[in-house]
């Protein structure tokens, strides 16, 4: 598939501009928000992840490429579902969004969590262990049901073994190209690479 901006040359005969692309994002924002409704279930895995999580005393922190127009009707949805953390930052709200690392520290800041040495970042994308990175926290990738596959639950058992097999190994690959500390298949997995952490932290080890 073509570029945006190549296929935008095509069409329009000449570049895509900035005031292009705002007019864009305002047409599909409503567009967004009509249809969130649609796309708000919780991956299965996710909530008992997270009261692992709780259990060993971790706070829960989100961050996020939505605009907090579009969190502030996708939120209650996903609270409805079991999933509330305990601070979301969106893109909107710091200067920039993924790679960049201003929502994590905000989001430190908002859980008074640090050093930041102490954090794990959790994510699904190539800009999502970036983040991290820059950040100076842990990183952990996610495969199976995520970006990287680009499959939901339900593909992922319909797929065939060995097509979800070559799938599987080309987001870990991507992830750990990426620098990620950690690539593991889902959340349900990210529990023994907390202790491996905690392990290393002890032992003086940092990000």
């Amino acid at each position: 598939m073509e570029p945006v901006a190549t296929q935008w040359q095509a069409v329009y005969g000449r570049p895509c501009g900035e005031a292009d692309v705002e007019a864009m994002y305002h047409d599909f924002l409503p567009l967004q928000l009509a249809v969130i409704a649609q796309h708000a279930d919780v991956i299965p895995g996710t909530l008992e992840a997270l009261a692992a999580f709780r259990k060993r005393g971790l706070k829960i922190g989100s961050t996020t490429g939505y605009t907090r127009a579009i969190m502030d009707q996708l939120a209650p949805l996903a609270a409805q579902r079991g999933y509330v953390p305990e601070a979301i930052v969106c893109a909107d709200e710091v200067p920039a969004g993924r790679p960049q690392p201003w929502m994590m520290f905000q989001n430190a800041q908002q859980l008074k969590v640090y050093p930041m040495a102490a954090i794990v970042k959790i994510g699904d994308t190539v800009p999502d262990i970036e983040e991290g990175l820059n950040a100076g926290t842990w990183t952990i990738g996610l495969v199976k049901t995520g970006n990287e596959s680009g499959l939901t639950e339900a593909d992922v058992n319909a797929l065939d073994p060995s097509d979800l097999k070559v799938r599987l190994e080309e987001g870990y690959a991507r992830l750990v190209q990426a620098g990620a500390h950690y690539v593991v298949d889902g959340l349900a997995d990210v529990v023994s690479v907390l202790e491996d952490i905690e392990a290393r932290l002890a032992q003086g080890e940092g990000p």
